[in-house]
């Protein structure tokens, strides 16, 4: 017994001193180099400050709509709704989420809206939307603040992200920085 115990022992305090010191402070060091000291994008637009990295709440006609949040968007905590697939109570919320979206992007059929503009993100905070849920907007929106839909696709096109060293992820729109550029127009 005393032969298992003791490097058990002593493994637990290796772990908990190269986790919890070590691997922590050598995170924290590699984070004060990125950009705003590993705090995230912040921009400030019109004396208003916002985090690029957090999910924002637009639900106007005239701007580009984000991914439903199970937190109200509320950047203090993520997490999900945890509600399964099969259940009465989930799939009630998101065929409201369809009818509404159906209701305000006319023209589009309930085959093309996107799985991603009906339902939340693990965190709830998901700030990027797919090009194709971009796409599908830009009849409400440019309607909305009446600029032709070549326009707004043109403003969608300046503003998506490539992957990664062009391998890893897919083309994204941050909806924050697509609305703000929508604002400059």
């Amino acid at each position: 017994m005393k032969t298992n115990i003791i490097p058990a022992i002593r493994l637990t305090l290796f772990c908990a001193v190269f986790f919890c010191g070590f691997y922590t402070l050598s995170v924290l060091g590699i984070a004060q180099l990125a950009s705003n000291s590993g705090k995230g994008e912040i921009i400030t637009e019109n004396r208003k400050t916002y985090h690029v990295n957090v999910a924002q709440a637009f639900t106007e006609d005239k701007y580009f709509w984000p991914r439903p949040s199970a937190v109200d968007y509320n950047g203090a905590g993520s997490g999900g709704s945890n509600k399964g697939t099969s259940n009465p109570d989930y799939l009630a919320e998101v065929e409201a989420r369809i009818d509404t979206f159906l209701l305000r992007n006319p023209g589009v059929s309930r085959k093309d809206v996107p799985a991603e503009l009906v339902t939340a993100s693990g965190s709830g905070l998901d700030p990027h939307i797919s090009v194709a849920s971009a796409l599908v907007q830009v009849k409400r929106v440019a309607q909305a603040r009446n600029l032709p839909e070549n326009k707004v696709s043109a403003v969608i096109a300046a503003n998506t992200e490539k992957p990664f060293l062009g391998l890893l992820g897919t083309e994204k729109v941050n909806v924050l920085k697509l609305n703000l550029a929508l604002n400059k127009l």
